[in-house]
């Protein structure tokens, strides 16, 4: 019996004694937020297995045994609404990125206490014999409510390891290199060559290069532009905010016209407020470049239903008609977006312009070359409407959270964060 406890115990892995390791450490805030970086410490305990094998897939666990910040005096942070998710580097004889992820567990976190983060787990294969390190490297901590909120750490230093896995060769998990048996008859020769000149087919569709598909002369109808990371300084009503978001053009052919729909590739977040219905309505004007010139308006609808404060809010998709004013080559990038709610104007201009689709044009009559098109009137310098009004009228507040609200569906920003920092007056 004890003998055969002691191979039990000899095959089971031990796990590694992992040491604490500390690192200066930048956090930065949403832009949106109007808090500054903030400089602290992180301070992390990596745990994995002492040894494995080549091919074994192990287990690693991240804990945060002190976060770079404390919770500022914003807001309190309910229970379970903070969720960690960051990188693990390992190096040695083998080097990857390893995503690390924790679950959204945390107790209640007073204004001005110390940030508990959950602990975090990832998984690595390994793949060759020797000694593979682990070293913590950035993480972001995203929070759920009132609104989603993302703040971004990283590493002011170089990292010490914390862990190191020590892996033999002889794996189950490798697949062995087959060998070929002898003794194989060899074969025969002169035997025909295939014949020459065969028909190579024509691939069907048209690519992506350079920005989504090409309108060509082929039959095509449906054209799918690329998502694009459109970077925008926005003026709205409560100062100016910047904030980047992934949108994409795609285009539908309609006889000579093409049906555009713009969409913001933003996941579903909370809204900050109580928002009534028909309140908040976006626009953009899409730049046109290339063989064309000029702009084309899409908007989309209305929040058809109120929506309640911490309630989900999507996105709404923007539709419009291209009629092209030239022959050729025509590029579609996101342009300057307006956003109308509750009486008041926001409008987000990029920042850095790229092409998410390209069209392959006939001019048309009246088309958009170099003209432009139709303005709704709402690219304006964003300073009308009812947030001019704060006298006495409790509903001011109200109007100022529903606008941010509407900027925050479209652009992907957050208006809270917790990391500390003078708070802007």
């Amino acid at each position: 019996m004890l003998g055969g406890a002691g191979i039990l115990l000899g095959v089971a892995a031990a796990p590694a004694q992992a040491a604490e390791v500390s690192y200066k450490t930048e956090c930065v805030p949403p832009s949106i937020s109007g808090l500054p970086p903030v400089q602290g410490t992180t301070k992390v305990e990596i745990t994995a297995p002492a040894e494995a094998k080549v091919g074994d897939e192990v287990t690693i666990t991240w804990k945060f045994t002190q976060a770079a910040s404390k919770n500022p005096d914003v807001l309190d942070l309910d229970k379970d609404t903070v969720k960690p998710t960051g990188t693990l580097k390992a190096g040695g004889v083998q080097t990857a990125d390893i995503a690390m992820e924790g679950p959204r567990q945390n107790p209640a976190i007073p204004k001005n206490s110390d940030m508990k983060l959950s602990d975090m787990t990832g998984k690595l294969k390994l793949t060759a014999a020797g000694d593979v390190t682990l070293t913590p490297d950035a993480y972001d901590i995203n929070v759920s409510k009132p609104i989603s909120t993302d703040t971004k750490c990283t590493p002011k230093e170089t990292v010490k390891s914390s862990a190191t896995i020590k892996v033999t060769g002889g794996g189950t998990g490798g697949t062995p290199t087959p060998t070929l048996p002898t003794g194989l008859p060899t074969l025969p020769t002169g035997l025909p060559t295939l014949p020459t000149g065969s028909a190579t087919p024509s691939p069907s569709g048209s690519g992506t290069d350079g920005g989504g598909d090409s309108g060509g002369s082929d039959g095509q109808t449906d054209f799918t532009g690329k998502e694009v990371s459109v970077p925008y300084a926005c003026k709205t009503p409560i100062g100016d905010k910047n904030a980047t978001s992934p949108v994409q053009i795609n285009a539908k052919k309609n006889g000579g016209s093409y049906d555009l729909t713009v969409q913001f590739k933003k996941s579903v977040m909370d809204s900050p407020a109580d928002i009534p219905a028909d309140s908040v309505k976006p626009s953009m004007e899409v730049a046109l470049g290339g063989a064309d010139k000029g702009t084309v308006h899409v908007e989309g609808p209305t929040n058809s239903a109120a929506i309640k404060s911490g309630d989900p809010i999507e996105v709404p998709d923007l539709t419009g008609t291209y009629k092209p004013g030239a022959t050729g080559e025509s590029t579609l990038s996101p342009g300057v977006l307006t956003v109308k709610a509750l009486g008041t104007t926001t409008t987000c201009t990029p920042t850095k312009s790229e092409v998410s689709l390209t069209l392959d044009t006939s001019e048309q009559a009246s088309g958009a070359s170099g003209g432009g098109s139709t303005s709704s009137g709402s690219g304006s310098s964003g300073t009308s409407g009812g947030l001019a009004e704060t006298g006495s009228d409790s509903h001011s507040a109200l109007k100022a959270l529903g606008l941010v609200a509407g900027t925050v569906i479209l652009l992907g920003g957050a208006v809270f964060t917790f990391m500390p920092g003078r708070r802007t007056r």
